[in-house]
Parts: structure tokens; C-alpha cells; sequence
């Protein structure tokens, strides 16, 4: 099994893995990416071999190979993943490697493949696509962006709509204790 925290380096591994056996898709990571060569260059250097790689995640190098060469290999990728990606302490960090894999082999977006975060509260990740969020706008935009907070208005043909994000749940409930919300209705 992987070692706890490894999780990083593991799918840097593959990255490096997929750009030094040209398993990548240059027509697509031209076409869809920006700095991937950046990226590929430090999982290189994050990950310079299998056997760097295996010893760092607690794994035979035989099992490591396999899975990259499975990973390589394969036409059609889907990486499943849930809250133990997604609420560690370097969440970001990991989602961010396996996107990376799918986008570096054009595995993204298209039918049977692509990374699925598959969130544990009963349509968590809905509420955040439609805007459920008080700190983001639908579709995970961002309220910085006038152009965002634009697209967003017109789609739901809703010409007023917040201009700022608002409070996340943990500031909420502090507002309360201080005294800045003044009734709070939780269904």
C-alpha cells in the first residue's frame, strides 16, 4: 500500500514517467495548456526515477512500474478520488498531480476519461457548480472578475446578483458570536 503523504509524489512520478517515454500529448497540452513545461520539468526533478519514487511512497519499484506502464498504456482514463484527496493538507497539491496526468495525455473532458472527485456529502459537488457557495459563483468562478460575475447574471438571467462573495461557514457562525449577524436561519 502508499505510504500516508506520498500521494504528490506518486503522480508526479507518473507525470515524469509519461513526458521521458513521450506518452504525452504535445497537439493537446499545446492547444490546452499553459506552463507545462514548468510542470513537467519540477515532477522530474520532484521524481527522477521509479525507484526514487517507489522507496519515497513505500512500494516495490515492480509495483510502481506496473502501474505507470498501466496508466501509459491505457486509451481511456478515469482517476476516482475522493475526501481523503481532497481534505488533506495538501489537498490542492494532489488533486493538482493527477490533473496534471490527464492533462498531459489529452485524457480530459472527453468520454471515459478524466479525474472524478467524488465528494462525500450528498450533492456537495453540485451545490458548488450551481453557485451554492457564498464565496464563489457558479461553476467555481470567482467574484473578482467583473467578467465572471457578468456570465453568471446573464446565464441565470438574474440581473442582480451579489457583487462580493460572502461569508464562509466557520466566518459566519464567528460573525455571530461577535455580534454581526443578527439572526441566522440554518435549514
Amino acid at each position: 500500500a502508499l505510504d500516508p503523504g506520498t500521494d504528490v509524489l506518486l503522480f508526479n512520478g507518473l507525470l515524469a514517467h509519461l513526458v521521458l517515454t513521450g506518452k504525452i500529448d504535445t497537439d493537446f497540452i499545446r492547444d490546452h495548456t499553459s506552463g507545462f513545461d514548468a510542470t513537467a520539468a519540477l515532477a522530474c526533478a520532484d521524481a527522477p526515477s521509479i525507484a526514487r519514487v517507489a522507496k519515497g511512497c513505500g512500494l516495490a519499484a515492480a509495483d510502481a512500474q506496473a502501474f505507470y506502464d498501466l496508466f501509459a498504456a491505457a486509451e481511456r482514463t478515469v482517476t476516482v478520488y475522493s475526501q481523503g484527496v481532497n481534505q488533506s493538507a495538501h489537498g490542492t497539491d494532489k488533486v493538482n498531480a493527477i490533473i496534471n496526468c490527464h492533462l498531459a495525455t489529452g485524457r480530459i473532458g472527453k468520454p471515459g476519461m478524466g479525474p472524478f472527485s467524488v465528494t462525500g456529502q450528498p450533492n456537495a459537488m453540485g451545490g458548488r457548480e450551481v453557485g451554492g457557495l457564498a464565496n464563489q459563483l457558479a461553476a467555481h468562478m470567482d467574484f473578482a472578475d467583473e467578467a465572471n460575475i457578468d456570465r453568471v447574471s446573464r446565464f441565470w438571467k438574474a440581473p442582480d446578483i451579489a457583487r462580493r462573495g460572502g461569508l464562509k461557514a466557520v466566518d459566519m457562525f464567528q460573525a455571530v458570536a461577535d455580534g454581526r449577524i443578527k439572526a441566522l436561519w440554518v435549514m
